[in-house]
């Protein structure tokens, strides 16, 4: 992955332009960049966005996965299926990379609060993550609301490992806009 990736894009600007995933587009947009298939953290955001793409279906929800196809798409039954969610396998992560995620080092992943909160997901929810993993651990993740306009109108940088989006605080963002939700 390159080093000199281009801004996270904030609140009020367009969204980057990439083949996989144009805009504008009919409906709002979540778009929801894993981190690896196999990483619980990856697969408790993906629960997250599957059971949001259900409960609003006006809103296209997308996930974009750095792992191989024929893994990404074992990964997601294995974590109990897409729902409404497109996937969008990104294996050389150009996408990745337009919106600005880049690869992070050692502490994202093994600082103890991320060590001790993988531990409760999995005590709590049963969230271990999947023995075959896929994909670098160092790729960051990250989710953005984006309106029917292209304008990126709610942001979620991954601080951590842990660190899960709050699809409901998107979901404001989105319905404020007023190329979002009417």
């Amino acid at each position: 992955m390159a080093k000199n990736l281009p801004p996270i894009p904030r609140v009020g600007d367009r969204a980057p332009w990439c083949d996989e995933i144009p805009f504008p587009s009919p409906k709002p947009v979540l778009l929801v960049f894993l981190r690896h298939c196999g990483d619980p953290f990856a697969e408790k955001t993906f629960n997250l966005l599957t059971s949001f793409s259900t409960r609003h279906p006006d809103i296209s929800c997308i996930a974009v996965s750095h792992s191989p196809r024929e893994a990404t798409e074992k990964w997601i039954v294995d974590v109990g299926g897409e729902w409404e969610v497109e996937v969008v396998v990104d294996e050389e992560r150009r996408v990745y990379k337009a919106w600005g995620l880049g690869e992070v080092g050692v502490w994202h992943e093994f600082n103890p609060r991320v060590l001790v909160r993988r531990w409760i997901l999995g005590r709590d929810e049963g969230i271990w993550g999947t023995e075959e993993q896929t994909g670098t651990r160092w790729q960051v993740g990250g989710a953005f609301g984006v309106d029917t306009g292209g304008w990126v109108r709610w942001v979620k940088e991954e601080g951590a490992a842990d660190d899960l989006p709050d699809f409901d605080k998107a979901l404001k963002a989105l319905k404020r806009s007023k190329t979002g939700l009417a």
